[in-house]
């Protein structure tokens, strides 16, 4: 029952179906409209589609993994950050709440940037044209490196504060303006691939992997880096997750919810990127906008505004959901103490963490307006993959400890049992592809880093010390609640 003061404990709204849409808003987005002419043009080119194919399998070893651990501990708020605590402890949950707190923020500043890219060639085929002082970021990526510029991304930082508002009316609001986001944008990928499948250009997809061309560009290397870049767009597994804590039945509908917003999403990749790349050169690709690319070679006037406006509904989805996690985030960190206590504070007739909306709206809106689409989406990838790592490492620690919750679902292809853990080959594979793809990722970041492109390198190390000077006092036995 309502009160009419605030209270700390988030109202158990959704159900399966609810918690699907929230898992293909959040994945089904950067994915497509980003991520695929960054990597198809850097890195590997029409194998750009088998970069998600790869990343879908490693993904969908973690989804697993997620899956076990929602089983086991439904009650558990705060996804990854919830189960590291209740298998590990709160020292290694602290590391995987500060990475998480990287991957949401910067996620969703990335997408933001996307969605303001989309926003102008959609406003620009209706004859309105943004200007890039309004629309560029302060710092950006030219002649092989980056470069501070007197801009600000004003457009990414207003989409950014209008969903936060609109995310402060409540879950249950929120959740019927996701899913009405969610049909709509299929809706549109749909008609895109349908009409896309006849004008394609196979000639386009030869070579299907380009030779190498050095470093990360092209070849072998160059397909593993672009696994690494499009990892970020499975990255709503763990919004699902966070989401247990307002799900009526968490243990049922979680794992649900991950496993089929994995495989919805996966197909769709797959399938835009093809069409995608049979449409435009793979080189040309290189945009925050490379679908708008594909849309205006299939010279449909008509048909392109529509699937323009459809891609900004779809990344807007994306946002929405990047900003609920966030903000569940911060109020079950302040939950447990680990931040102010105030922000765990829910408003008694929304249901909303309202403070924490406001912090991590903010924070986000800052960061769209000054970073540029590549370096977040590195930054967000590496919180990503350290994140699943834990959750991996978890799931070995839950079946090998019998003092802890079991699980109704557990992963398949078994494994053995070693002292205190049990060493399963779903986790063990999850822990190899996380390892490969941080690998890839701080590789050609510390090559940036020797040819004077210190940026990205410098702002992740920062970071991780200051999570280590704030880790030192909030991991102090007694300091975090219970």
């Amino acid at each position: 029952m309502a009160t009419d003061g605030p209270s700390r404990t988030l109202h158990r709204q959704l159900g399966p179906f609810s918690l699907l849409m929230m898992g293909i808003g959040s994945v089904v987005g950067a994915g497509i409209y980003v991520l695929p002419g960054v990597a198809a043009s850097q890195y590997a080119g029409p194998a750009v589609s088998l970069s998600f194919v790869l990343a879908a399998i490693s993904c969908g070893f973690i989804g697993l993994c997620y899956a076990e651990l929602a089983s086991a501990l439904p009650r558990s708020m705060g996804g990854a950050y919830g189960y590291a605590r209740a298998v590990l402890g709160v020292g290694p949950a602290w590391w995987v709440a500060w990475m998480l707190v990287l991957e949401y923020a910067l996620a969703g500043s990335a997408v933001s940037v996307g969605l303001t890219g989309y926003l102008a060639k959609f406003l620009s085929g209706c004859g309105i044209t943004l200007p890039a002082s309004l629309s560029g970021s302060t710092v950006i990526w030219q002649d092989g490196g980056f470069h501070l510029v007197a801009q600000i991304n004003a457009v990414a930082l207003f989409l950014v504060l209008v969903l936060g508002l609109v995310l402060s009316r409540g879950i249950r609001q929120a959740s019927r303006a996701n899913v009405a986001f969610v049909l709509l944008k299929l809706a549109v990928l749909v008609v895109f691939v349908g009409v896309g499948c006849s004008q394609v250009k196979p000639a386009l997809w030869h070579p299907f992997l380009p030779p190498s061309e050095g470093g990360f560009h092209f070849g072998i290397a160059g397909l593993l880096r672009a696994v690494a870049v499009v990892s970020f767009a499975y990255l709503g597994f763990d919004s699902i997750s966070i989401a247990a804590s307002e799900a009526r039945q968490p243990g049922r509908d979680v794992p649900f919810g991950l496993i089929g917003a994995l495989a919805i999403s996966a197909v769709l990749y797959v399938m835009v990127s093809l069409v995608m790349t049979g449409l435009v050169p793979f080189r040309q690709l290189g945009t925050a906008s490379p679908v708008a690319l594909a849309v205006q070679a299939l010279a449909m006037p008509a048909l392109a505004l529509v699937l323009q406006f459809g891609s900004v509904i779809g990344l807007g989805s994306v946002l929405f959901v990047s900003l609920y996690g966030q903000s569940r985030l911060c109020h079950i960190l302040s939950h447990d103490r680990f931040i102010s206590p105030r922000l765990s504070l829910v408003d008694a007739r929304t249901g909303a963490p309202v403070l924490a909306i406001a912090l991590t709206t903010g924070l986000t809106a800052l960061t769209a307006a000054l970073l540029p689409i590549t370096l977040l989406a590195d930054l967000v990838s590496i919180g990503t993959m350290i994140g699943f790592l834990v959750i991996a490492f978890a799931v070995m620690k839950l079946r090998g400890d019998e003092s802890l919750p079991q699980a109704r679902f557990r992963v398949p292809l078994g494994g053995m049992r070693f002292g205190g853990l049990w060493i399963g080959i779903v986790p063990v594979l999850a822990i190899l592809a996380c390892l490969i793809n941080l690998a890839t990722v701080l590789t050609d970041l510390t090559a940036q880093t020797l040819r004077g492109e210190w940026i990205p390198l410098g702002f992740l190390a920062l970071y991780c010390v200051a999570g280590w000077l704030l880790g030192r006092r909030q991991t102090k036995p007694g300091h975090a609640s219970n």
